[in-house]
């Protein structure tokens, strides 16, 4: 397998593969909120269940995880390992860090919600490296600067020295999944 050089090469391979096997990024990404909420809907139908002593509750549990079940393969064809476990509790536990941020915020914690939500997008970050082959094994992506964006292309511009310097491998992880999984590109 060829190794790739760098975030626009992989970008550029990953449009190019969009054109042989459509996989829309931006749609992915939402589809991951889409997942994070089914995955807070089981949760909610068990802790309802127990709570009312109904077990209607129970009994939905098993359709909402059966759709959350097949918007993951979408996202995650194929896996190794318990890959596809670990993802599913990273998008369950960047959704709830969020959901504790949004509460601090409105009990007027600033600091602490933000920090929050920087934990939050980090666990959504190694979600999309692991899933993207930017994590473990796969691609072996360094960051370069490049010239500004086109309508076509995003601006990656942190080279490795520099993002090296400012947090290490969660801080390179945040900008490569910033500059690879845009929702806002079409």
């Amino acid at each position: 397998m060829e190794k790739i050089k760098n975030v626009k090469e992989f970008v550029e391979k990953l449009d190019s593969a969009k054109k042989v096997n459509p996989k829309d990024l931006s749609s992915d990404q939402d589809l991951t909120i889409g997942i994070m909420n089914l995955i807070s809907i089981e949760e909610h139908l068990m802790f309802s269940g127990a709570k009312t002593g109904k077990h209607e509750f129970y009994d939905l549990i098993d359709e909402v995880r059966e759709q959350r079940k097949q918007m993951m393969q979408k996202i995650i064809p194929s896996y190794e390992g318990e890959v596809w476990c670990i993802s599913k509790h990273l998008l369950a536990a960047s959704m709830r860090l969020f959901e504790v941020g949004t509460k601090a915020l409105a009990a007027g914690d600033k600091d602490g919600a933000y920090d929050l939500f920087d934990r939050s997008y980090g666990l959504y970050c190694i979600f999309w490296g692991l899933n993207m082959g930017g994590l473990v094994g796969g691609a072996d992506v360094k960051w370069v600067k490049t010239k500004p964006a086109t309508a076509h292309q995003p601006r990656i511009s942190q080279p490795v020295s520099d993002i090296a310097t400012n947090g290490g491998k969660m801080s390179r992880l945040k900008n490569w999944v910033k500059n690879a999984v845009n929702c806002c590109i079409e």
